[in-house]
């Protein structure tokens, strides 16, 4: 058995807010995560999901419990850079082009010119977006610019990517080419990548487990494995399986409602 590169042992997080009361978002959450899996979070809004990615990524502290990254604290993890952050929005600066945008936390880190304009010029070739790299934010489309975010959070070549719903205000179109071109780089890179979606055919299409959340106190439901063969491809999402997956995870969020 693998070590595990991430786990969350008995965490809860507590929000305090005016007065006497307190908003529990995370409840006795334990999770073990080894290196190289893909693992997607569902469950209904304000469930905890973002939360959990938050404590991993040290935005947030735990009220109790422990999490480990790499067997280190978060802390230490985000000081020795261990992870990338892809938000639900690209957050890209617009003054600065693509390559300048994917080349900031190299930047930030004192990496020498040369170096960040070889590692942006092999990150957008890895996105598919090489002859855009002089382009500016604007120029670009949702899912381009998104794709930009990709890169940066992966400029630093990081073992762990941390995603936030980052296709949810895409198409439906985009969003299935951006499955794709996530999971040939989850492949090509070996990362381990923990993923936040409220779209249970995406949660499915994308991980190798997926963990099914209850509603507030956020609560781990049930861990679905999800044994769909790999590489992922257009005709996955048309198999048996596939269905048959959707439905389990479907069943297991009713089972949330019902608190069963």
């Amino acid at each position: 058995m693998n070590t595990p590169i991430i786990a969350f042992q008995e965490v809860d997080k507590v929000f305090a807010s005016r007065g006497s009361n307190h908003l529990v978002a995370l409840e006795h959450v334990n999770l073990s995560i080894v290196p190289e899996e893909f693992i997607a979070f569902i469950g209904p809004s304000g469930c905890g999901k973002t939360t959990l990615l938050r404590l991993a990524a040290d935005l947030e502290q735990p009220t109790s419990g422990r999490i480990t990254i790499k067997e280190k604290t978060p802390e230490q993890a985000r000081l020795d850079r261990d992870y990338g952050y892809v938000f639900q929005d690209p957050v890209l600066y617009e003054w600065r082009t693509v390559e300048q945008n994917v080349q900031l936390p190299l930047e930030i880190m004192g990496v020498p010119k040369p170096k960040r304009e070889t590692r942006a010029h092999h990150l957008l070739g890895l996105v598919g977006l090489s002859e855009f790299s002089h382009h500016y934010p604007w120029q670009l489309s949702g899912g381009m610019q998104q794709r930009v975010s990709i890169a940066r959070a992966l400029s630093f070549s990081p073992s762990i990517l941390l995603m936030d719903e980052p296709f949810g205000a895409l198409d439906e179109i985009t969003r299935e080419q951006m499955q794709l071109e996530l999971l040939r780089i989850w492949r090509n890179l070996k990362t381990t990548v923990l993923f936040v979606t409220h779209s249970i055919p995406e949660a499915v299409f994308l991980s190798t487990r997926t963990v099914v959340m209850s509603p507030r106190p956020g609560r781990i439901h049930e861990i679905i494995e999800i044994d769909l063969p790999q590489p992922r491809t257009v005709e996955t999402r048309e198999c048996e399986r596939f269905f048959e997956l959707t439905t389990v995870v479907r069943e297991s969020l009713r089972g949330t409602e019902n608190g069963h």
